[in-house]
């Protein structure tokens, strides 16, 4: 009979990878229901770079943010955003919008982030503008927002945000969203550098 050809160490190798792939299938499994479930006490940074698109991150902002009581907290629709991904009313009764930008740390966050929230604040009727990444921010991009007012949070704030929220500190998670943006002054010359 064929199978009693077969040593037995190649049944051991086949078993073996069958496992494997069981508990790989298993833990991919259980990683997808973590981030579909969008729960910020489960999530952590890694699994945010994990995250195959934006609505996923934005979808997560939206739970943390709610989780830390905002008020009136809006996810807006995908295909027509109007430059903000998020809309809630901060703890001093100002709207503020949100730009979510899951970007990896070797592809900064440009201008257009800044440009699209801060046109936003007028459809929406908002205050305060923040782009909040996974990543960092372009030079140009930081003094543009900070001419314009705009919050920009990056990567080091986001695991701040996350420490913060896990450990039950929200006023400090909230201390961090609502934080005054840097102010700039640089202005155009009218000369070419």
């Amino acid at each position: 009979m064929v199978f009693e050809q077969i040593p037995f160490y190649i049944y051991g190798i086949i078993f073996a990878i069958l496992l494997l792939v069981v508990l790989l299938r298993m833990r991919i499994s259980r990683r997808r229901r973590r981030l579909s479930d969008a729960n910020p006490r489960k999530i952590s940074i890694r699994d945010i770079d994990q995250m195959t698109d934006g609505s996923e991150f934005e979808q997560y902002l939206f739970r943390f943010v709610s989780g830390l009581g905002y008020k009136e907290v809006h996810k807006t629709t995908s295909s027509r955003d109007f430059g903000a991904d998020l809309v809630f009313t901060d703890s001093q009764g100002k709207r503020t919008v949100v730009q979510a930008k899951r970007y990896s740390q070797s592809h900064p966050v440009g201008l257009s982030a800044v440009q699209e929230v801060y046109s936003s604040m007028r459809y929406y009727e908002a205050e305060r503008a923040v782009v909040l990444t996974s990543g960092r921010y372009t030079e140009a991009c930081r003094i543009l927002a900070g001419v314009n007012g705009v919050l920009l949070l990056d990567r080091n704030d986001l695991i701040e945000l996350i420490e913060c929220y896990k450990s039950k500190q929200w006023e400090d998670a909230a201390a961090i969203l609502e934080d005054e943006p840097e102010a700039r002054t640089e202005r155009w010359s009218g000369k070419h550098r």
